[in-house]
């Protein structure tokens, strides 16, 4: 059961980015026509790749084993610490969007969407992780404990990863 509620370590950068693409894609969809539903799905795949990985996820599924593959470019491994935490920020936001819908609605729901899009456009279009980086802050605050993952606490060689040039 332990083995089943795990998240990989690594993580395939290709797959994170790909779930990214499908989450602005459900994201972009439900704010522009007004389809509050698909928060239910949105919301389910965040609980689910925080819970058990991509096994349970239609989407995390769909990126691991059709998508990412052929993201040849996107290839490299990165820890799977911070993609996770990065996933428990996607669930904080899609459940306070569904939250908000079903007690007050949907042109107040619809607002908590934007900054779900935008960290999720800097992973998918970028390749820059937004929760990786709050997760590294919180590392080297002394918030998470460096021991969850010691090359997480040093930002610059996230960034270095990434493509970024660090002073």
């Amino acid at each position: 059961m332990k083995r089943f509620f795990s998240f990989p370590n690594p993580v395939n950068d290709a797959a994170a980015r790909s779930v990214a693409l499908g989450v602005i894609a459900m994201s972009v969809i439900a704010f522009v026509t007004g389809s509050a539903w698909i928060l239910l799905p949105l919301t389910y795949g965040f609980l689910a790749r925080v819970a058990a990985g991509p096994k349970i996820s239609p989407l995390g599924w769909f990126a691991v084993h059709v998508s990412g593959p052929r993201l040849t470019r996107w290839q490299k491994f990165v820890p799977g610490p911070p993609k996770r935490f990065a996933q428990a920020m996607g669930l904080a936001f899609s459940l306070a969007a569904l939250v908000t819908w079903l007690s007050a609605g949907w042109s107040d729901a619809r607002w908590i969407l934007l900054p779900l899009i935008g960290a999720a456009s800097l992973e998918g279009f970028l390749g820059f992780c937004l929760g990786c980086t709050v997760f590294g802050w919180l590392i080297r605050v002394g918030v998470v404990p460096e021991s969850i993952c010691a090359e997480c606490g040093d930002l610059s060689t996230l960034y270095r990863r990434a493509g970024y040039e660090v002073n």
